[in-house]
C-alpha cells in the first residue's frame, strides 16, 4: 500500500500542568508578594516605634526633658502653658550658677516625699506624659538660682536692691516690669551644698523667701536640681533662649564670694600660726 503523504505520525498528548520553562522560577509565588510587603512593612514601623521610645527614654532619663510651666511665677521670663526644655547634663560639666533657672524637685525638702503610683499602667501614664511635657503639677518647681552656696544674700540696701556679697543686683532685664526686688526682707548666708532661689515674678512666687522655717531656711538642695532650663519651645511665637542675666556676671560677686565662703578655721588658723612664730621669737630672744 502507499503511503499517503498527507498522514502525520501520532503526537504524545501535551500536559497542560507542566510549568512553562520561558517563565522564571518565581513568577509563580507573585500573587505572595503584597502579602508579604505587608507584613515587612509592620515589621518595620513596629521595630522604628519601639527605637524611638527608647530613644525618647533615655534622653529624657539623662539628656533633657520638656516640662510646662503651670503659673505665673516666674513671669514674664516665662508664661504659663510655656514648654520648656531642661538640660539634665549641664551640670556634669560645669557647677550651677547664679543666674541659671532651674527645675527641681521639692519631694523631701519644700514638699512631703512622694511615691510613684503603685499601678504599673499609671506609672506608665505618667513616665509618657512627661516625655513631652504635659504632666500635670506635681512636686517639681522653676526657679532662678540667686545665692550659691557661701554667698550672702540680703533684701535690702538703701536703694532697695537685692544684694549678694555686697553687690547689688540689677534685675530690670528679667523680673516682673515695674516689680520692687521682693516685698519680704531677708538676711542669710547660703549653707554648703544649698541654694537660694527665687521666681522673677516677685510679688506672685512661693519660694526661698517665704520658706526660711524650712530645713536650710529656705534654700534647697543642689542635689535636688532636675536640670537648667535653657530654651522656650512652644508655643511657637515664644521660641528663645533663657540666657544668665549680665547682673550676675559681675567680676565683684565671684570675689566677694571668695572671701565670703572662707571658713573661720583658716582666719584661726592663721591666727594660731602667726601666735606660735611670736612665741617662738620671744623664746630665742630669751635664750
Amino acid at each position: 500500500m502507499a503511503a499517503d503523504p498527507d498522514a502525520q505520525p501520532d503526537a504524545s498528548p501535551v500536559d497542560d500542568t507542566a510549568p512553562d520553562e520561558s517563565e522564571a522560577p518565581g513568577e509563580t509565588e507573585a500573587p505572595e508578594q503584597p502579602s508579604k510587603r505587608k507584613r515587612s512593612f509592620w515589621r518595620d514601623l513596629a521595630v522604628i516605634v519601639v527605637a524611638a521610645l527608647a530613644l525618647t527614654i533615655v534622653l529624657k532619663a539623662f539628656v533633657v526633658q520638656v516640662f510646662s510651666i503651670p503659673s505665673g511665677s516666674m513671669e514674664n521670663t516665662l508664661l504659663p502653658g510655656d514648654r520648656i526644655l531642661v538640660s539634665k547634663i549641664v551640670y556634669d560639666f560645669r557647677s550651677i550658677q547664679r543666674g541659671d533657672v532651674v527645675v527641681f524637685s521639692g519631694a523631701g525638702s519644700w514638699d512631703p516625699a512622694t511615691q510613684p503610683p503603685s499601678n504599673p499602667v499609671l506609672r506608665l501614664w505618667d513616665d509618657a506624659a512627661g516625655l513631652v511635657g504635659i504632666a500635670a503639677p506635681g512636686t517639681d518647681y522653676v526657679k532662678r538660682v540667686i545665692g550659691v552656696p557661701g554667698d550672702h544674700v540680703v533684701c535690702c540696701d538703701l536703694q532697695g536692691r537685692i544684694t549678694v556679697n555686697g553687690v547689688p543686683l540689677s534685675e530690670s532685664s528679667y523680673i516682673y516690669p515695674n516689680a520692687v526686688p521682693s516685698q519680704k526682707t531677708f538676711d542669710i548666708t547660703v549653707p554648703p551644698g544649698r541654694l537660694w532661689v527665687m521666681g522673677d515674678n516677685r510679688a506672685d512666687s512661693d519660694d526661698s523667701r517665704y520658706r526660711t522655717s524650712f530645713p536650710g531656711r529656705g534654700t534647697i538642695p543642689e542635689s535636688a536640681v532636675v536640670g537648667r532650663a535653657f530654651v522656650v519651645i512652644w508655643p511657637l511665637s515664644r521660641w528663645s533662649d533663657v540666657p544668665i542675666p549680665e547682673t550676675f556676671k559681675q567680676a565683684g560677686l565671684t570675689a566677694a564670694s571668695a572671701v565670703a565662703a572662707a571658713p573661720p578655721v583658716t582666719l584661726a588658723g592663721g591666727t594660731a600660726v602667726a601666735g606660735a612664730a611670736f612665741l617662738t621669737l620671744r623664746r630665742r630672744r630669751r635664750r
